[in-house]
C-alpha cells in the first residue's frame, strides 16, 4: 500500500499564516494612522518686554513674519486619539535682527506641547510656545 501526501494542509497553511501577517499590518498601519499629520500650526508668542502675547497661526510650510522673527512649521502631528494626546511640531525660528547670520537658525527642531522645557526656545525679547495642529 501506497501512502500519499496531503499536500492541500500544505497551502491552506500559508493561506492562513498570509491572512495572519495581513491583519498584523492592518493594525500596525491604524495605530500608525492615529497621529493626525496637519496642514496648519498654532503657536502662542510672547513679548517679554510688553508682556503681551498673541496666538499665531501657521501655514505648514510657509514662512511667516512676526517682528524680528521669521517663523516657518514645516510638519506638525497630534495624536488625538491617544490617551495622553501630545502635539508635536518641527518648528525652524530666525532673527532678522542679526542680518550677518541670516542662515543661522535661533530654533531649528521639535516643539512638544505638553514639555515645552525639552527643546526649549531661547531668545532674550521672545518665547514661543506649541498649542495645537490641526
Amino acid at each position: 500500500m501506497q501512502l500519499k501526501k496531503n499536500t492541500k494542509v500544505g497551502n491552506n497553511l500559508n493561506l492562513y499564516l498570509f491572512i495572519y501577517l495581513f491583519t498584523i499590518f492592518l493594525t500596525f498601519k491604524i495605530s500608525a494612522e492615529a497621529n493626525l499629520d496637519g496642514n496648519n500650526t498654532d503657536i502662542k508668542i510672547l513679548d517679554k518686554i510688553s508682556s503681551k502675547n498673541e496666538l499665531i497661526k501657521l501655514a505648514n510650510n510657509k514662512e511667516f513674519i512676526y517682528k524680528d522673527l521669521s517663523i516657518k512649521s514645516i510638519k506638525c502631528t497630534d495624536s488625538k486619539f491617544d490617551d495622553n494626546p501630545e502635539v508635536k511640531a518641527y518648528i525652524q525660528v530666525r532673527d532678522l535682527t542679526k542680518k550677518d547670520r541670516n542662515n543661522v537658525f535661533v530654533f531649528n527642531g521639535w516643539m512638544f506641547s505638553s514639555s515645552p522645557s525639552i527643546a526649549p526656545f531661547d531668545h532674550p525679547v521672545y518665547d514661543i510656545w506649541l498649542i495645537g495642529c490641526y
